[in-house]
């Protein structure tokens, strides 16, 4: 069975999204906030890796989980609307490399199913 990793393109596919990904989060009023004392390099290595391993290609990632992950912007105001944007402004990622639209249901699913553990409820 074909992973969604492999539908969308592999690793290049990964890096591609994640890297336009953060473009349009930074330039998002909505979200950018919490990203202003990140560091962007190490963040979007951590990106890449987790979309990888969530996405069905190799586990490479070695971060945190989701909840320990976000708690610290919980704390800051983290809420319903800001994971909304960040889903739309990944499926608006993916929609603009090609992928099927089918896929980027899936991956909004996927998104949408550490919803409750990236808003620590």
């Amino acid at each position: 069975m074909t992973t969604l990793y492999d539908r969308l393109g592999g690793a290049e596919a990964v890096n591609a999204a994640v890297d336009i990904f953060y473009r349009k989060v930074l330039a998002d009023d909505r979200v950018n906030g919490f990203f202003d004392n990140t560091d962007m390099d190490r963040q979007i290595a951590k990106q890449k890796a987790f979309l990888t391993m969530a996405f069905g290609g190799p586990n490479k990632y070695t971060g945190k989980d989701m909840r320990t992950g976000h708690k610290h912007l919980v704390a800051r105001g983290l809420n319903d609307s800001h994971v909304d944007a960040i889903i739309e402004l990944l499926g608006s990622t993916l929609k603009e490399l090609g992928a099927a639209p089918a896929d980027i249901a899936q991956v909004a699913a996927i998104a949408e199913s550490v919803r409750n553990d990236v808003l620590n409820r």
